[in-house]
């Protein structure tokens, strides 16, 4: 039966350069793969974009009304060795499930690297629903500017940290906007502070 799996870590964690390293592994041995992205994913627009400079096109951008199992992707599922989701935390409860139901029904692996909170700390939609179906979970490590291990994502507008607004907001698509990746300890210091 095949591994769903999901490998999740802060901002600056690696996991888009993960994925790519792992498709590269699968297809220097001959095999295919499925990458996907959702479509709320708009940096890079149909391409994966790591903060170290690769990047690789996307071989679907899946809208949050789409399913996998839709007849129009039936023929992606073909002859794949592996699935390959970056941003799986901006999935629906939905496409997991459909994730879930490929890995076990369809015997595909299925790899998702995502994000596991958003700035304010509360789990993903999607994310959630990983660590609930998922046969396995891999912690993909950075460090927060103080040397700890980083496991939350605090969101600056206009160089401020904050705790207020919506949960989604892709960094690059506003330049007020940015992420630092921060232990808990900086987190409570840094974030919290003005709570």
């Amino acid at each position: 039966m095949a591994n769903f799996e999901f490998r999740y870590g802060s901002m600056n964690s690696g996991k888009s350069m993960a994925l790519m390293q792992v498709a590269y592994n699968y297809e220097e041995n001959g095999m295919k793969v499925l990458v996907i992205k959702s479509k709320v994913d708009t940096k890079g627009k149909d391409a994966l974009v790591s903060r170290i400079g690769p990047k690789r096109k996307v071989d679907i951008l899946l809208d949050a009304d789409e399913s996998l199992l839709d007849k129009k992707y039936n023929k992606y599922l073909k002859n794949i060795e592996c699935i390959l989701v970056d941003e799986a935390q901006f999935l629906t409860i939905k496409q997991v499930e459909d994730l879930w139901y490929i890995a076990k029904i369809k015997d595909i692996h299925v790899l998702c690297y995502g994000l596991r909170t958003d700035f304010s700390s509360k789990l993903f939609e999607g994310s959630k629903r990983l660590f609930e179906l998922c046969d396995t979970y891999r912690e993909l490590v950075t460090i927060c500017s103080c040397g700890r291990k980083a496991r939350f994502n605090a969101r600056k507008v206009n160089g401020k940290y904050t705790t207020q607004g919506d949960s989604v907001v892709i960094d690059g698509s506003n330049k007020k906007v940015e992420y630092v990746p921060l232990c808990g300890k900086c987190y409570i210091q840094k974030v919290l502070k003005n709570k």
